[in-house]
């Protein structure tokens, strides 16, 4: 069974906002980090670094390059 592209990027979306929750629940630290980036512009730019990364390992890792 083959998904849509649409569909499979909506998976992935909601697959990595559900380990997003998940890992805030599990680790207070993190959560804490979180929340102190959001207040503390220093440390936010670590936290758009880490995200973006996870977008990278998630969508980018594995695909083929255009020919």
């Amino acid at each position: 069974m083959s998904l849509q592209p649409r569909a499979k990027a909506g998976c992935q979306f909601l697959a990595l906002a559900t380990v997003l929750i998940v890992l805030a629940l599990m680790f207070k630290p993190a959560f804490a980090f979180v929340e102190m980036a959001a207040r503390e512009l220093r440390y936010f730019w670590w936290l758009v670094l880490l995200v973006a990364l996870a977008f990278w390992l998630i969508w980018g890792v594995g695909r083929k390059p255009k020919q």
